[in-house]
């Protein structure tokens, strides 16, 4: 029998704490980096007892692995359809270009940054970001081939012109978040290189950064 002011428990099914805690991390991880989770932390997020987290989460490395793949693969879905908002290669280009470059994009730099240093000691962790680099490297691929059919690009390696600008977008983003400088200098900069990977004509990617 039940009295005034007792507050009645609901019994969570395994699903659903799971996911709770699946949730905890990701937010976590968002918002303060990969760095950021750890069982306590998660567990006080979650408002469970770390034990609790310990028993869902298969490891930490695991926990953090998921929440990496979550993150990264939500932002590559965001950065798709902001370019899809475009047509022509060059402009596609342009914007994922001045999207990843943005300064409401620095939450998840930081969860790559924290990614490919962690990855190092994680098998899980490595995994995933070998897995959402693929990924980016196709979704780039993809971008030049439609140029090379339009006859707007002329390389004649996409896939390794993919990776190398994969590269220095990884590189820049995580210099603009340490240097804390005008992302649209680092735009111009990132678009010319490109100009000159994919073996477009010069201005052709920069003159659609501003549009």
């Amino acid at each position: 029998m039940s009295t005034p002011g007792t507050r009645t428990r609901t019994r969570k099914s395994p699903h659903q704490r799971s996911a709770e805690i699946h949730s905890a991390a990701v937010e976590i991880a968002r918002e303060s980096g990969l760095s950021a989770l750890t069982l306590r932390a998660v567990a006080a997020r979650a408002g469970v007892a770390p034990g609790l987290v310990a028993h869902y989460a298969d490891s930490m490395d695991d926990l953090v692995a998921r929440a990496f793949r979550e993150l990264a693969a939500s932002e590559l879905e965001q950065v798709r359809a902001e370019v899809a908002l475009v047509e022509d290669p060059p402009a596609r280009l342009a914007r994922m270009i001045a999207t990843v470059l943005a300064s409401d994009h620095d939450d998840i730099t930081l969860v790559w940054v924290d990614a490919w240093s962690l990855g190092r000691g994680s098998a899980a962790l490595g995994a995933a970001i070998d897995e959402q680099m693929g990924a980016w490297q196709a979704f780039i691929s993809e971008i030049i081939e439609d140029g090379r059919a339009c006859g707007l690009f002329r390389t004649d390696a996409p896939d390794a012109v993919a990776w190398q600008i994969l590269a220095m977008i990884d590189g820049i983003s995580a210099h603009a978040l340490t240097r804390g400088t005008d992302a649209a200098a680092f735009a111009m900069r990132l678009a010319q290189a490109c100009e000159t990977l994919v073996g477009a004509e010069p201005g052709v990617i920069v003159a659609r950064l501003a549009r």
